[in-house]
């Protein structure tokens, strides 16, 4: 070797030696680094399956591409590690049974769904089911589309923190329990079903608890952490004609009114006894067991009013008044303690373009009934029967679809620990709440026989669930919000301190 080549040779040694003491360095400081690499070089593989998955609408209320949507889950879940993937069928739309071993000593569940609201592509600035790239003031560039946010941009993250734990050489610190339902979107009629299935309960009793995907910072930035959720009963009220055996049989013309009685008024009548004038509940007994507002709840909701934005929340709501006019804090506590009575939709008769004089013989509202606890969806659902038959509209028809009862966790669960101390590591002071105003069927895991602990964890920004251009912020442009990078390092961690946490 030349003298020239020595010193070359040993300028590349010395230069190699120099860059692996910097990254043993870097190592020692961020265990982590590597794994956070590999989610910033496959970022655009990780955003390009959330878009891919928004793309299959898996609407659950219209039975539309329920089995691509299943045999698509169970795809990703094989991608993203799990071993054994199992389609879980049930009276009604399937679920999905994943498990993935670690061969670690802890164990975690995870809750996911892959169904989605419906979408009227008139109502989007962008079409709901191709997952465009938008830029969205304030915020960066988002994923737009029905489930970016709910739930499907949370989930995917989650997906790719896995994929990218294993691209960087590592291994799941947790081994993992995956049941994705496909009817959380019409109250998972069947989900309670599928997780008792023997295998799935057995291999869900092993958990130290499970929890939800979830984008959990405002638009300032501020993190809410869940201890809950309120429960919910979806049905239908239907009056008719036939039925009452008053009014007619069948659709008739308007002038007919003046001698016939009017099944739809016969079903407003009936709606107008289920609130007070001001909009609260007032079925016989609904409410009766609704427990009180504790010490330490009202603890969190003095906290909250003081680092929670009410201009933000209007804003997001497109609101400009609480129901009563009450201010903020008496606001929230009604948002996260008191039962409602809404109605989701309200049809009969015509209802296209101009008018058409008819007397309908069938009306139909669709409502949702939210539950605290004590509260439960069976008494819910015998409460409002017993209320109609007492004012004597013993002909409307209650038609449950789906629901379930309300669901809570302590803040001492190691779940939640482990959220509060990956959220404080990361410079986020998280909020806790008592319980969200939204439903999922946690109580599937938290009541008997599992009794598991339950929550959602997930750092990142998206909004419009249910609505119009529902979006999940992936290039982020406020430094407060997490982007997709950041979201799914947020999982990365949290699994970590899961297999950690005492």
């Amino acid at each position: 070797m030349s003298r020239a080549s020595r010193r070359q040779f040993i300028g590349a040694s010395a230069t190699t030696a120099a860059a692996l003491a910097l990254t043993r360095r870097s190592l020692a400081q961020d265990p982590l680094a590597a794994i956070r690499d590999e989610v910033r070089e496959t970022h655009d593989e990780g955003v390009g399956r959330l878009q891919d998955w928004v793309r299959l609408p898996s609407i659950a209320a219209e039975s539309r591409a329920m089995n691509e949507g299943c045999e698509y889950m169970m795809e990703l879940a094989r991608d993203a590690g799990f071993e054994n993937v199992t389609r879980v069928d049930t009276k009604g739309h399937p679920s999905v049974f994943a498990t993935l071993d670690a061969g670690a000593p802890r164990t975690v569940g995870l809750y996911f769904m892959s169904d989605v609201k419906q979408a009227d592509p008139a109502e989007w600035s962008s079409p709901p089911f191709e997952a465009r790239m938008v830029d969205k003031p304030g915020l960066g560039r988002v994923v737009m589309g029905r489930g970016a946010v709910n739930q499907k941009g949370p989930e995917a993250a989650l997906l790719t923190a896995l994929h990218a734990i294993r691209g960087a050489g590592g291994k799941v610190p947790v081994n993992l329990v995956l049941i994705a339902e496909s009817e959380e979107e019409i109250g998972s009629p069947n989900f309670r079903d599928a997780v008792l299935k023997p295998e799935v309960r057995a291999a869900l009793s092993k958990c130290m608890g499970i929890f939800m995907p979830s984008a959990a910072q405002d638009p300032d930035g501020g993190v809410t952490l869940s201890l809950g959720a309120k429960g919910v009963v979806e049905l239908e009220l239907v009056a008719s004609g036939e039925r009452w055996g008053r009014g007619p049989k069948k659709d008739v013309h308007s002038a007919n009114r003046a001698w016939l009685d009017s099944p739809a008024f016969h079903l407003v009548q009936a709606l107008n006894t289920l609130v007070t004038a001001d909009g609260d509940p007032a079925i016989d007994g609904f409410a009766d067991r609704a427990r009180p507002v504790s010490a330490q709840e009202k603890a969190m909701l003095d906290e909250a009013v003081k680092r929670r934005s009410e201009a933000t929340y209007k804003k997001m709501l497109s609101a400009e008044h609480w129901a009563h006019d009450l201010p903020f804090r008496p606001a929230l506590e009604r948002l996260m303690s008191a039962p409602t009575v809404n109605i989701e939709g309200l049809v009969a008769g015509y209802t296209g373009p101009g008018g058409k004089t008819m007397l309908p013989t069938r009306a139909v509202a669709k409502l949702d009934l939210r539950l605290v606890p004590d509260m439960t969806y069976d008494g819910a659902i015998r409460a409002l029967r017993a209320h109609l038959d007492a004012r004597g509209f013993e002909d409307v028809e209650v038609n449950p679809s789906g629901g379930y009862n309300p669901t809570s966790t302590s803040p001492d669960a190691a779940v939640i620990r482990a959220q509060v101390a990956v959220y404080e590591r990361l410079g986020l002071d998280p909020l806790l709440w008592p319980r969200s105003a939204g439903s999922y069927p946690g109580c599937v895991f938290t009541d008997e026989p599992l009794k598991l602990p339950s929550g959602h964890f997930g750092l990142g920004h998206g909004s419009g669930a249910h609505a119009p251009d529902e979006y999940f912020v992936v290039e982020s442009e406020n430094p407060n919000v997490a982007g997709w990078d950041g979201a799914v390092m947020s999982y990365v961690e949290y699994l970590h301190e899961l297999a950690t946490i005492s």
